[in-house]
């Protein structure tokens, strides 16, 4: 195994303006290839795909290599890949869709843990279905949200359950596989929001169980795009909205116009780097990509109990990120500060740990953190042992004022 952070963050042009990164969670910095590709992608004839002049193919080709790219991240089918703007756009369309199959007395769970882009959609359909939404709580205490806890919200009516693989605002990580599997046993979908997990855990699709598994490129070091992975059978089943004369194939049926063809291949070079952060590592690009994420997980491994030691010196921090099994993400908040007030100390000393609730806001209310939430430290591949050094220090100084 070898993990090259010097090599790593050379690759990184935004890294040279010296800011210490911790707001992974809410977007990474890009690497050199993503930005080659996307310039390359604009610099060769693009037109609506197809098979005959340069462009059409180039088009072709790019979406055909994402969806691969993006089953070989997810261990999933390239043809139950389906692009979209954004995963907030993603989840509002699939719950019209899945909505129309609702009818009253219908049940739908969600969980106080989740990014309202996981609660809100479903919500909104149920309302307009005539359903009834369903709530799994989670303990503020532990910051667990357990099988049991959507166990207890489960009945013969519910149609489909909710759930994040990782919440973006404490890093918790529910048993998803369990989750699914309980789902199941109700005859209910699992839709799962994996923006937060797919940045540090390999996902396997048919593992975890999801029915619906949904991320977001620019969170691991991609372009500004939603991706969601299905079943292509299941797929078939849906009748989403759309024009007449677009295909009515599987997974282009859910894909509404013109695809980002230029951020599409931001995100194979994506994908591929992700696949090279093992040095050493060879094989398939699965096989790759297996090795990357141990490597990466052992590195933020490294680093997030380099935090963990330094914050425990720190008199008046709060840690709210409790959870055994979490992301490399901690909320912290002070006894007598504000944690704006630190962010905008911090980022007077070029580090980046931003303040908020960050859509998070069910879950920070739940934490008695309303919706303020809290300052959100989380680590990205580039992230090194100074960047950690330079952010306890500047929490050292914020402390002592």
């Amino acid at each position: 195994m070898t993990y090259d952070i010097a090599a790593i963050r050379a690759q990184f042009p935004a890294l040279t303006a010296g800011t210490a990164h911790f707001d992974g969670p809410g977007g990474t910095q890009t690497p050199q290839s993503v930005i080659r590709a996307i310039g390359d992608a604009l610099a060769h004839p693009l037109s609506n795909r197809g098979h005959g002049v340069p462009g059409e193919r180039n088009a072709e080709s790019i979406v055909t290599e994402t969806r691969q790219a993006m089953a070989d991240l997810l261990g999933a089918h390239p043809s139950g890949i389906v692009f979209g703007r954004s995963a907030t756009q993603l989840a509002y369309d699939f719950s019209r869709t899945l909505a129309k199959t609702w009818s009253r007395g219908d049940e739908v769970v969600v969980t106080r843990l989740d990014h309202d882009a996981n609660i809100r959609p479903w919500i909104q359909a149920a309302d307009q279905a005539g359903a009834t939404v369903r709530w799994a709580d989670f303990d503020p205490a532990t910051a667990k949200l357990t099988v049991d806890d959507i166990r207890a919200v489960l009945s013969e009516r519910t149609r489909l359950v909710a759930v994040t693989a990782a919440s973006n605002l404490i890093g918790t990580r529910p048993a998803i596989a369990a989750i699914s599997r309980l789902a199941h046993g109700a005859g209910a979908l699992s839709y799962v929001d994996g923006v937060h997990y797919t940045a540090h855990t390999l996902v396997d699709l048919e593992q975890l169980g999801a029915d619906f598994f949904v991320c977001s490129a620019y969170k691991f070091l991609g372009p500004h795009h939603g991706v969601l992975a299905a079943r292509p059978e299941l797929l078939n089943t849906l009748r989403p909205d759309k024009l007449l004369p677009s295909t009515d194939a599987v997974p282009e049926r859910f894909e509404l116009g013109t695809l980002p063809y230029e951020f599409l291949a931001g995100t194979t070079a994506a994908v591929d780097f992700l696949a090279g952060l093992d040095a050493s590592a060879t094989g398939t690009r699965r096989e790759r990509l297996i090795a990357a994420f141990a490597a990466l997980e052992a590195h933020e491994q490294i680093l997030r109990t380099q935090i963990d030691k330094g914050l425990s010196s720190l008199q008046g921090v709060k840690v709210h990120s409790k959870a055994a099994d979490r992301t490399p993400t901690l909320l912290l908040t002070f006894e007598d500060r504000t944690t704006t007030d630190a962010y905008r100390f911090l980022a007077e000393r070029g580090v980046h740990a931003p303040s908020g609730s960050f859509y998070a806001v069910e879950a920070s209310r739940r934490l008695g953190l309303g919706d303020t939430g809290g300052l959100r430290i989380g680590l990205a591949p580039y992230n090194s042992t100074e960047d950690v050094d330079r952010l306890l220090t500047g929490l050292s100084e914020f402390l002592m004022l």
